[in-house]
Formats: structure tokens, C-alpha cells, sequence
């Protein structure tokens, strides 16, 4: 018996349904948790909303083709990529791999050659490695490893500040969090920081978002807090 996927969640971008939820059952038996892309205007969100440990993904897909979202998930992660796809000449095989894909399968395919390659490229990729450190909300991707943030595939640096403040909301997405919490993971010591400090790295995050098309994301609660969403 093979070892079981565990400790593994997959994420399967595949425009055709059926054969998409066939993947989905096959690999779910070897112990996989697996999410299926549904909106297909925002796999990159949907990717980072999942976290997954390794991408299987078609190459016509609607909107914007595979090598597109390869390239986009590429700017955020590095994690294993295997191209699903019936277009398998070489000059696609070829484009795959320079999109940064690692392994290539062939449409039509046998189920178990397909868990067989998502098991061998699991095993030579991870020795218990952490996660995927990025953090997803409404289509703005957080990346952990760099504090910077993704809208619509373009990069925004943060401050170390302006990150924090983020990284909690989206930590407690649709809740308030005041602004006492917020300074005491800020500024977690022994020094007096003024009330005013927060605001004004609040009102500077809130110009960078503004600049991106996200004004509106952060919403204060009067004499409570912060939050995102409703």
C-alpha cells in the first residue's frame, strides 16, 4: 500500500467539471483534501484561500489560460505545479515548464498514474515543510514571508506596521478589533506609544489601499475598533 496523503491539500484548477470532481474523488481516497477553482476570474485568490501543497492545473481554462495563473502563483509561492492537459505536444510541454510548472500530464489519463505523479512530486518537494505563508481576503493576497500585499497581481510593499495591522484584520475578517488590541501587537513592550501612532500608520495603509482601488476595505467602528467586511 501506498503511503497516504495525509498531510496534503491539493487545489485542482480544471474548467471541465466532471473531470474535475473525478480528481477530486480519486485523490480524496488516497487521503487528500482537495479544492476544486470555481471562479476562474480569481484562482489566485481561490489558491490562497485553499493553501494548498501542490496545483493541478488545465491549460484551457476560461478567461485566462493556465500558464497565466502558473506565472501569477509564481510571484507568491513556490509550490509544486502539475500541468493537467490534453494540448500535450512538446512546444506546450516546453511553455509549461518555462511558466515555472514542474510535471506535465497528458489528457486522457488514468487516474492512478495521475496520484501516482502528485504522491512522487509531494515526496520530493517536502520534508515536512511549513504551508503556504500567504493569507487571502476578498481577492487580496498577504504574503507572511515578504509583508507585502497582492491586489489583482500587483505587488504593494508594506511597512512592518502597516503588514501587522493587516495581518490581524484579515486574522478576524468581519469582526472588530480595537484599537487596544491592535497596539499591543504593534508595540508589544514596556514603552508608552501614543494613541495617535495608530492612526497615523492607519491612515497610511489606508492611502495604499486607496491607491490599488480598495479605499473602502478597512472600516472603523466608532469608539470600538477596526474591521474588514461586514
Amino acid at each position: 500500500m501506498k503511503e497516504p496523503g495525509l498531510k496534503y491539500k491539493l487545489f485542482v484548477v480544471e474548467d471541465d467539471a466532471v473531470i474535475a470532481e473525478g480528481m477530486k474523488l480519486h485523490l480524496e481516497k488516497w487521503g487528500y483534501e482537495v479544492c476544486c477553482a470555481r471562479d476562474f476570474q480569481n484562482v489566485l485568490g481561490e489558491f490562497a484561500a485553499c493553501g494548498p501543497q501542490l496545483v493541478l492545473m488545465d491549460i484551457g481554462l476560461p478567461f485566462f489560460n493556465g500558464y497565466y495563473w502558473c506565472s501569477q502563483i509564481r510571484q507568491i509561492s513556490q509550490v509544486p505545479i502539475i500541468f493537467v492537459s490534453s494540448a500535450g505536444d512538446n512546444m506546450n510541454i516546453v511553455m509549461a515548464v518555462n511558466m515555472g510548472g514542474d510535471d506535465f500530464v497528458t489528457k486522457p489519463f488514468e487516474l492512478e498514474v495521475l496520484s501516482a505523479k502528485v504522491q512522487a512530486m509531494l515526496r520530493r518537494t517536502y520534508a515536512f515543510r511549513e504551508q503556504t505563508n500567504v493569507m487571502e481576503y476578498d481577492g487580496l493576497i498577504l504574503d507572511l514571508t515578504d509583508a507585502s500585499l497582492f491586489v489583482g497581481g500587483q505587488k504593494t510593499e508594506l511597512t512592518k506596521n502597516e503588514f501587522r495591522i493587516l495581518q490581524i484584520l484579515f486574522e478576524n475578517a468581519q469582526k472588530t478589533v480595537s484599537r487596544e488590541a491592535i497596539m499591543k501587537r504593534l508595540w508589544d513592550n514596556d514603552c508608552f506609544v501614543d494613541d495617535n501612532t495608530l492612526t497615523v500608520n492607519m491612515t497610511r495603509l489606508r492611502r495604499k489601499l486607496e491607491a490599488v482601488g480598495r479605499g473602502q476595505l478597512i472600516h472603523t467602528k466608532k469608539g470600538l475598533g477596526y474591521c474588514i467586511g461586514e
